[in-house]
């Protein structure tokens, strides 16, 4: 019995023993085959690695305000017999916009103007009689008086006529209406926003360790969606000597030229990049180059060899990237100038794979790229 057993179990081991032998050569195999395989060159264009400079910039989130915009309320109540603008207009210094009636204070006018000339006479009389010693210098006196209280009169009846003759306070643009013909207005009632469009001032924060970078006078540029590419340049003309408490941000305010057929509205949300004076130099790749990965940023790097038959091969390297800037990115580690670089096709490279270079139909890469169609 025991005889038996131990003649099966040889036998099993001898079949386990040849079945292990069967598949460590056919691995063997598979990997001598798998060696001697080469994949082909893959096509791509290159590019080389540049020494730039760059301009330093700040970047924030500005709001647009009115160097002059108010919104346009009487100082006296009256009824409204004139609306001497339309919604939307633009107007000049002094023009005028509403008439309030002023009939009364108008025959009150001509009462008070009246008892002005009445006063001047009889004061140009007394002056006459005072040399013959027909009136007492009292009486002169009291003319006087009474012609400098006719001319106040006179003088606070216009006033009040002025007030109720309301004209534009400064050039701009009006919005839309808020009022009616034949309107009772109470002071202060709203009647039209007035604001003037050029130029306009550009409000934003800054946090308090870069707000220091910052001076009167520095360039700023704008930009919008309502500009579309375009990019109206500007200056700084005031930063806020106290910072927000809460935020630890400091506003900043420049002045822009609003070119662009006065797009921009006061309250409108823009960009503002804020140019410092320090130039940076960089090391600059286009941004096709970059093959983004959870594990990190890479490149493919050209290494060509001696012999002149032996084809070019393409080396993965990892970067550290920095900004972007048009077509380009810097790179803060990984590379130097002068490497060549893949800018296009190494999505189908593999690391030391042979590469053939074509830069026939390369693109011309920029780093301020104005599109033809923008």
């Amino acid at each position: 019995m025991k005889k038996r057993f131990f003649i099966t179990l040889l036998v099993l081991l001898l079949v386990v023993a040849i079945i292990a032998g069967i598949k460590t050569l056919q691995i063997k195999t598979l990997i001598q085959a798998t060696d001697a395989f080469v994949s082909p060159p893959v096509t791509v264009t290159t590019s080389v690695v540049e020494q730039q400079q760059w301009e330093t910039t700040i970047q924030a989130s500005g709001s647009l305000k009115a160097v002059n915009g108010v919104m346009v309320s009487p100082e006296t109540a009256g009824k409204i017999i004139r609306i001497a603008f339309k919604s939307g207009a633009t107007v000049k210094q002094g023009e005028l916009l509403v008439q309030l009636d002023v009939s009364t204070e108008k025959a009150q006018l001509r009462e008070a103007e009246a008892s002005k000339r009445l006063a001047r006479l009889n004061l140009k009389r007394l002056k006459n009689l005072i040399n013959s010693k027909a009136v007492s210098r009292s009486e002169v006196d009291d003319a006087d008086a009474a012609f400098q209280e006719a001319s106040a009169r006179v003088e606070s009846i216009r006033s009040q006529v002025a007030k109720k003759t309301i004209k534009a306070p400064f050039a701009g643009r009006l919005g839309v209406s808020r009022i009616n013909i034949g309107q009772d207005l109470s002071v202060g009632e709203a009647i039209v926003s007035l604001q003037s469009l050029n130029p306009v001032y550009v409000d934003f924060y800054l946090p308090q360790q870069q707000v220091v970078q910052i001076k009167p006078g520095y360039v700023i540029r704008v930009q919008s969606d309502l500009l579309g590419d375009a990019i109206i340049e500007g200056r700084i003309n005031a930063i806020d000597p106290q910072a927000d408490s809460r935020t630890r941000n400091v506003l900043v305010q420049a002045t822009i030229e609003n070119t662009e057929d006065e797009k921009l509205y006061p309250g409108m949300f823009v960009n503002v990049s804020v140019v410092l004076p320090e130039i940076q130099n960089i090391l600059a790749i286009p941004s096709t180059a970059v093959l983004y990965a959870p594990y990190g940023d890479s490149v493919f790097v050209i290494e060509k060899p001696d012999d002149k038959d032996t084809p070019s091969t393409a080396r993965q390297q990892f970067i550290r990237s920095g900004k972007a800037r048009g077509d380009y990115i810097s790179v803060l580690t990984g590379l130097d100038a002068g490497q060549e670089i893949v800018n296009a096709g190494g999505f189908a490279l593999s690391n030391g794979q042979a590469v053939i270079i074509d830069n026939t139909h390369s693109l011309n890469y920029q780093l301020n790229p104005e599109p033809a169609d923008n």
